[in-house]
């Protein structure tokens, strides 16, 4: 992961306004410009639809009625293209239904026309003020990730923490160590800070898949051999353990060497000395090993597939890895990370996640674990056209399946704070619907599709009385 921080562009904000009418377009982009906004100016058409992803406007400005394309379609493609655009709505024939359908479909507002240009002036400022902040947030979560960071790790929560104080007091001392957690945790970042943190850094790090190679081929491979040892022993060959003297072999997946393999291990582990394959004398060594599994070794000595002696040679010391789904308060600050490292690799000004795509990931299953997370975070910076990935585009990633919500708990506290239900509601059409229901809040909540208690939130916060 790279160490560079990609924030929000400090270009001025953009405004998109798509107006039929010439004269509306002038207006409004010589007030934009006024207010510090770069102005890209439409007549609209269905040509513009294809211009949405490249335009990436902070806000648009929409006529609602327009002969090819009306402001709402448009709007929805906007929300589509770029969710995190904001859109004001303009119209001549202002009604309450109109609105709602407007709000409903995320506008920030809707005007009538002649503006209001004040109003058009607060609008703007709130979203420039917005954008300050979501920058301003955005770079606190990467720098939250890299203060959490741990010899390429991150996780801030205790279960994390903890992992790290083990790692410092033992690298200094254990010669032999086991990692054990699910596929997908980590437990090579764990091998390789136990490496760097320990008195052998400056030796060779050498990492073996006991699953991946055969029986024979792992013999040659761990120990080596000797020439002439079998068919094709051309020359001699030194094995892992040879090739990692002095510093550090980590055996990813140990639980996977057959039973004839694991009693060569446990001589090498015991006596300090490989033996070549074929060879008559063996060669003094000094590794320290660390293994890993995502079996339960116990359990594969009860069952007669690991050897009892081997495992409690290996278990020494065992440093246990916990899932990712037991300690979400971490999700953030690994999402913030690997959007940093992917938006630099793919070269993208991706700067983070929208509220809906970051609940996606705190409430997905995980199975596989920091891996899983890490393909998810990286499919979707590939698919992003946007500065924010949205739901739509980590849903795909995770392969479209909407996950359960979780049940909060010590290990799953939510990391996104949950939002008002309406913020987007204004003034006049909570007035104009109160006034319609003879100023019975519960009637006007239903119609504005909104609780009562989160109107009477947004009542006090605009002062409707």
């Amino acid at each position: 992961m790279g160490n560079g921080l990609p924030l929000m562009p400090e270009h001025d904000p953009r405004l998109l306004v798509v107006d039929d009418d010439p004269g509306m377009r002038a207006l409004a982009e010589r007030f934009a410009q006024r207010h510090g906004y770069q102005v890209i100016a439409r007549e609209g058409g269905h040509e513009l639809l294809t211009e949405l992803p490249a335009i990436r406007a902070d806000v648009a400005l929409l006529d609602r009625n327009m002969p090819e394309l009306g402001g709402l379609d448009i709007l929805r493609a906007i929300r589509k293209a770029d969710p995190t655009c904001q859109v004001i709505l303009m119209t001549a024939e202002a009604t309450v239904d109109s609105a709602i359908e407007a709000v409903k479909l995320g506008a920030l507002d809707y005007l009538a026309k002649p503006l209001n240009l004040e109003r058009l002036g607060e609008l703007l400022g709130t979203v420039r003020e917005g954008i300050a902040s979501r920058r301003l947030l955005l770079a606190a979560d990467m720098a939250l990730a890299t203060q959490c960071e741990f010899c390429g790790m991150v996780g801030r929560g205790p279960a994390m923490q903890e992992l790290f104080d083990l790692i410092r007091r033992l690298a200094p001392h254990a010669r032999t160590s086991l990692i054990t957690g699910e596929t997908g945790t980590g437990k090579e970042l764990v091998a390789r800070a136990l490496h760097k943190s320990g008195p052998r850094h400056k030796g060779r790090y050498v990492a073996f898949n006991c699953a991946a190679i055969t029986e024979s081929l792992a013999q040659t491979e761990l120990f080596g051999h000797a020439r002439g040892a079998f068919t094709g022993a051309v020359d001699a060959k030194a094995g892992l353990f040879e090739h990692a003297d002095g510093g550090t072999l980590f055996l990813d997946e140990v639980g996977e060497l057959s039973l004839s393999v694991q009693a060569q291990l446990l001589r090498v582990l015991e006596n300090g000395e490989v033996q070549r394959v074929g060879a008559l004398d063996g060669k003094r060594i000094d590794v320290r090993v660390i293994a890993a599994t995502n079996r339960t070794l116990a359990d594969e000595v009860a069952a007669g597939r690991f050897r009892q002696d081997l495992y409690y040679r290996l278990n020494v010391v065992e440093i246990p890895i916990v899932p990712l789904r037991d300690r979400r308060e971490d999700i953030v600050y690994l999402t913030a990370a690997f959007v940093r490292e992917f938006a630099a690799r793919f070269g993208k000004q991706v700067l983070g996640l929208l509220p809906g795509a970051e609940r996606l990931l705190h409430n997905a299953p995980w199975p596989g674990n920091v891996r899983e997370l890490r393909n998810v975070i990286e499919r979707a910076c590939m698919r992003s056209e946007g500065g924010m990935l949205s739901e739509r585009e980590v849903l795909k990633a995770l392969g479209g399946a909407r996950p359960e919500a979780v049940a909060a708990g010590p290990a799953a506290v939510s990391v996104v704070p949950c939002a008002e239900p309406s913020p987007e509601l204004t003034r006049p059409i909570i007035v104009q619907a109160l006034q319609q229901e003879s100023g019975n809040r519960s009637a006007a909540a239903k119609q504005l599709r909104i609780s009562r208690r989160a109107l009477y939130r947004r009542m006090q916060a605009l002062d409707i009385s």
